[in-house]
């Protein structure tokens, strides 16, 4: 049956993305992803031409003959998102195309309680058109128009439809328009640097197809749990049943536990594969989300980090995933690893940050994924400084990226 459906979504990929070439990428997805079909595409030169004259800049225009190959360094971000819909077939088959030796699904569930990937349970009014279908009454806030000082809002559950109804569902690039007046025109508001050009016919997946499809394309797997939206138990689906299933998935399609990077926000889920699927849990990733606690960890204070990293090392956490700006800080306006870097590292963990190229032109400082190194960054070549730090001096293990192209040029440079 697994091997019957990967073989489907190869034929189907095979005849939806025969006419699909991406002309300011200089890059044409196909089905197989094989090293001999792996493109950089023009960006990571563009981006290596605007690094200052130094090291670096010697160091990666030296690479640019070099063959693509495939580097679990680099972790496709819901595929490739900056031009592709997110969580769908045609970005899935983009990042692995461009090298990315790890695929992501997020992981939540419908009201059958069957896995899809989502990034979020209740994403469905900016990443879909529910808004424009009938299933728009099902949305758990209809959609409200914009009306003065009020922004346009609406709010669509994947566990407030089946399965089949997800089918139905047309994605689109992640964007809600909060200046709209109807639904229709909520559908808008795409960021200027990504693309709605190649939205057209993408395909959204279940976790299993996920499985099947990564399988086929020859890379490795980092599912996150999605935190659920509605109070669970939900339908008699508990928290533990749903990580349970999760993993079961994998299970089910003999995928081993060594390709598998199963990742939570919720160090209880982390905890519960480390205690029940210990193969599983070895490679479970704590994505580390208290920066926004109510009383939040501060990178360059050790005593706020609670747990502390030894104590996380000691529950057996292998993996801790942080935001790229808590793992670098200035000194003497230059990057260095933050201290909560160095905490991480004493302590035996194994760092995988996040997102890189998803900043979109970085000339005002890069927004929130740079926020602790704002006055160093100037253009969009500071991708590439970012990344030789995180790479170098911090040690991470790999790094999401929106357009994984970037990471695995550097990957494959370096060796890593």
């Amino acid at each position: 049956m697994r091997n019957a459906l990967a073989q489907s979504l190869s034929q189907s990929l095979t005849l939806s993305l025969t006419a699909l070439t991406l002309g300011s990428a200089g890059f044409a997805p196909a089905a197989n992803a094989s090293e001999a079909t792996l493109s950089y595409g023009p960006r990571p030169a563009y981006l290596i031409e605007k690094l200052p004259e130094g090291a670096l800049k010697s160091k990666l225009q030296s690479c640019a003959a070099q063959q693509p190959a495939r580097s679990d360094f680099s972790i496709g971000h819901r595929g490739a998102p900056l031009m592709f819909p997110e969580h769908t077939v045609q970005s899935n088959v983009a990042a692995a195309q461009m090298g990315a030796g790890i695929l992501e699904c997020d992981v939540t569930f419908t009201k059958d309680l069957e896995l899809v990937c989502r990034h979020a349970q209740n994403d469905l009014h900016s990443t879909t058109n529910i808004l424009t279908t009938d299933l728009a009454e099902t949305c758990i806030t209809p959609f409200s128009p914009a009306s003065g000082t009020t922004p346009a809002s609406a709010e669509c559950r994947s566990s407030e439809i089946t399965l089949a109804q997800f089918r139905s569902l047309t994605p689109k690039m992640e964007s809600f328009d909060k200046t709209a007046t109807t639904a229709a025109a909520s559908q808008g508001g795409t960021p200027s640097w990504r693309s709605t050009q190649y939205a057209d016919g993408a395909t959204a997946m279940t976790h299993a197809e996920s499985i099947a499809l990564f399988k086929s394309l020859g890379a490795k797997f980092t599912p996150e749990l999605k935190s659920p939206s509605v109070e669970m138990p939900f339908n008699g689906f508990t928290l533990e049943a749903y990580a349970q299933k999760m993993i079961d998935e994998y299970k089910a399609a003999d995928i081993p536990a060594t390709d598998v990077w199963a990742q939570s926000f919720d160090l209880e889920v982390v905890k519960y594969w480390i205690q029940n699927e210990p193969a599983f849990g070895k490679q479970a990733v704590y994505l580390d989300g208290r920066y926004s606690d109510a009383t939040p960890l501060d990178p360059m204070d050790p005593n706020s980090f609670s747990p502390s990293m030894q104590e996380l090392a000691d529950m057996g956490v292998n993996y801790i995933a942080p935001p790229m700006w808590l793992l670098v800080t200035l000194e003497d306006g230059k990057m260095v690893p933050s201290p909560y870097a160095k905490e991480a590292k004493a302590a035996g963990l194994k760092l995988i940050t996040w997102t890189l190229e998803r900043s979109g032109p970085l000339t005002t400082g890069g927004g929130w994924y740079f926020q602790s190194v704002q006055p160093a960054i100037s253009n969009a070549s500071s991708y590439y400084e970012i990344l030789d730090v995180l790479a170098q001096d911090v040690e991470i293990e790999g790094i999401f990226s929106d357009w994984p192209a970037t990471v695995t040029y550097y990957a494959n440079c370096m060796g890593l």
